[in-house]
């Protein structure tokens, strides 16, 4: 829950990163500025900054070029310094919970607490149990400072630090709505990472990080054909180096043989977590699954995953519901990156007043 004015979404991914800025208008929620600055290959690998310069130079470049003046951001971390866990525990006040969440986490989080930052969620109470479910969250603190840092060092205040799978999930509640009656899964397929919510009952029952991204299939590409990096991402696409994600007429058939094999292995380790959560969960099947990420614009990402999960899966536009309310935003930035914007957008939504809900 939060009120005031919206902070500005800065996700710091694997291949770029992407800013938003929302606001509330008459037809909902609105944009008024999105950036978008590439990053080079092996600047950030798996979640770690390898080049800490050069996330500073694109952050700066984001908010000069795509002219946002709002300094006031949430960031988000993912990867393995992110544990998140369904727990539960005796009924109890919130005062007495926010004494016990410490000792609580001890017993869950396989890291030194003293190294990571608590935080939690009550999901259901329970009373007739006398327990309650709550999410709890722990982040090691380190990579939170060095993200928070990054901000601080283009000129940013960073105010929130939320969690890639989360955001997510939040803007799919805004745009979609969460339904309470069924289950469904939310994944976000990033460059080097993916992020799998399943959603039961209108709250998350089970995230998972997988390690695995549209990068892996860029890289077996530039591999097999010896093109550079920009080629292999245009091939990937079925486009150009100049617009990859507008067809420019056929590419190589060894390109469509990669894709596919790789979309299939992502899609195989998607499945090993869903089949883990039907397995441990007790929740009812999953009705539909949604992806989201620039690797979802891949059909055959969707259809590998269908056939494997044998559950309809639907391409979900993380814009769908947002109307365009300055005449600063570059159309033809959105239409090639909007299905990158899952988290910039859900950042986006967080307010520079936060209460617990």
């Amino acid at each position: 829950m939060g009120e005031g004015r919206n902070l500005v979404g800065v996700d710091i991914g694997t291949s770029a990163v992407k800013v938003c800025q929302l606001k509330d208008s008459r037809k909902g929620l609105g944009l008024v500025r999105l950036g978008y600055v590439p990053l080079a290959p092996q600047v950030i690998v798996d979640g770690q900054v390898m080049d800490a310069g050069a996330v500073v130079e694109a952050l700066s470049k984001a908010f000069r070029d795509f002219k946002i003046k709002q300094r006031d951001c949430a960031v988000s971390v993912s990867g393995q310094s992110v544990i998140i866990r369904k727990i539960t525990v005796p009924m109890m006040t919130a005062a007495e919970l926010d004494e016990q969440i410490q000792w609580e986490a001890e017993q869950h989080i396989p890291f030194d607490i003293k190294d990571v930052q608590v935080d939690y969620q009550v999901l259901r109470r329970r009373p007739e149990a006398s327990q309650m479910d709550l999410l709890l969250v722990a982040a090691k603190r380190d990579q939170i400072d060095d993200y928070a840092q990054l901000a601080r060092n283009a000129k940013l205040r960073p105010v929130v630090c939320d969690i890639d799978a989360f955001t997510v999930q939040n803007l799919f509640e805004v745009s979609r709505g969460l339904p309470t009656d069924q289950t469904i899964a939310l994944i976000n397929v990033g460059a080097s990472l993916s992020s799998l919510n399943i959603i039961a009952g209108g709250v998350s029952a089970f995230t998972r990080e997988i390690a695995n991204g549209g990068n892996v299939i860029t890289d077996e590409i530039q591999k097999q054909l010896n093109v550079p990096f920009d080629q292999a991402e245009a091939y990937k696409c079925g486009g150009s180096v100049e617009d990859p994600y507008r067809a420019q007429g056929m590419v190589p058939q060894q390109v469509v043989q990669i894709v596919e094999s790789f979309t299939d292995s992502i899609a195989a380790e998607i499945q090993r977590s869903l089949d883990f959560f039907m397995a441990t969960s007790g929740e009812g099947e999953i009705a539909r699954i949604y992806i989201a990420g620039g690797t979802a614009s891949l059909p055959a990402l969707g259809q590998a995953i269908e056939r494997r999960a044998r559950v309809p899966v639907e391409v979900w536009a993380p814009t769908e519901r947002i109307s365009i309310e300055a005449k600063e935003i570059d159309a033809n930035l959105l239409r090639t990156r909007g299905a990158q914007l899952a988290v910039a957008l859900g950042l986006a939504l967080r307010r520079d007043k936060e209460q617990r809900a």
